[in-house]
């Protein structure tokens, strides 16, 4: 098709969202906005994107801060690697680059956290160099226009999008390009209900002439929910409450929660021990239920009353008003702002 690179960056020029990152060509704003974008909507990820900014206005600035802070920044995004990837590369690039962020595929790709798409979009994007960009956008309107039904979690699907995005791409301004064929994706030909009566790919189109617009794009596999249970321990008194950091190699991991006991299925009071008496619990909530990429968590939170017993130096008590500064799963932000 090709008028397909005219008719997507027509479309852009005229529909694209004003968002600060399409306002610079620097590696390193670009970078932000990728890893920040990642599992997360624009409108969510807009504003993380700004505070990042502010604070850390360069690479420097982000490889001297320490985990806590980075963390305590990213707090309430969840997929908490991303963030740790994200200081971790910053560092490097300072330790061992001199502070200067590549912008070219093949050694940005060197870095860790960057993938082919976060690689491709940062080398199209600072650098304008030819490499196409395949996301969950671009799979969607590729599959639907062309009417594709081989499935995108496949490996010869993930070569066959890839090498008809090559194909496709502007060779005079591939990172508008890229720009375009996403923000397309995220506008107009959403997953439901895309406005194919407005469109200006829609008289080529192959998957609405043949009326397969909701089977495409195809996956093979399903992702499987697991469900896991946790009891929290909440001590705390009128000033104070417990934190305990999260050092195993799991979900949320170097953040920081109340002492936890985590039960195969629901369980009664009477079955878990906190090392305190659990019939001395003040209250009990309801359940809470917080759903990630392939898991569902169901929370409990048991209140005690915080007295001067001694604890394990794996606890620390912490001032209500120094909450902030510790880095916290959403899970029990969701708690403290309902219960606390």
């Amino acid at each position: 098709m090709t008028d397909f690179h005219l008719l997507i960056t027509n479309w852009y020029r005229q529909n694209k969202r004003d968002l600060p990152w399409r306002l610079t060509t620097d590696p390193y704003k670009i970078w932000l906005s990728e890893i920040i974008l990642q599992q997360t909507r624009v409108d969510q990820g807009l504003s993380y994107y700004l505070k990042f900014v502010q604070e850390f206005p360069t690479i420097q600035a982000l490889a001297n801060a320490s985990e806590q802070q980075v963390l305590a920044l990213w707090q309430g995004l969840g997929y908490y690697s991303r963030a740790r990837n994200l200081h971790f590369t910053a560092k490097t690039i300072s330790n061992e680059l001199n502070g200067k962020f590549p912008n070219s595929f093949t050694s940005l790709k060197k870095l860790k956290g960057i993938g082919d798409y976060t690689a491709a979009a940062i080398a199209s994007f600072s650098n304008n160099e030819i490499t196409p960009v395949v996301d969950g956008n671009v799979y969607r309107v590729l599959s639907r226009v062309f009417n594709i039904a081989t499935p995108i979690d496949s490996s010869q699907g993930k070569k066959l999008f890839y090498e008809l995005a090559s194909e496709l791409i502007s060779k005079e301004n591939p990172g508008e390009f890229n720009q375009s064929i996403m923000e397309f994706g995220a506008l107009q030909c959403t997953p439901v209900k895309p406005n194919c009566a407005d469109c200006v790919l829609s008289e080529k189109c192959l998957a609405l002439s043949n009326n397969t617009i909701t089977e495409r794009p195809v996956k093979a596999k399903k992702t499987k929910i697991k469900n896991r249970y946790f009891h929290y321990a909440v001590l705390s008194n009128e000033s104070q409450i417990v934190l305990q950091k999260r050092i195993e190699k799991d979900i949320w991991q170097h953040l920081y929660q109340f002492p936890v006991i985590e039960t195969d299925g629901p369980a009664h009071p009477s079955e878990l021990h906190f090392g305190l008496k659990t019939k001395d619990a003040i209250s009990v909530s309801e359940e809470f239920v917080h759903i990630l990429s392939h898991q569902k968590i169901h929370a409990r939170f048991y209140r005690f009353e915080l007295s001067n017993k001694k604890l394990d130096q794996e606890y620390n008590i912490v001032n209500f008003k120094e909450l902030d500064e510790y880095p916290l799963p959403r899970l029990i932000d969701k708690f403290l702002e309902k219960e606390i």
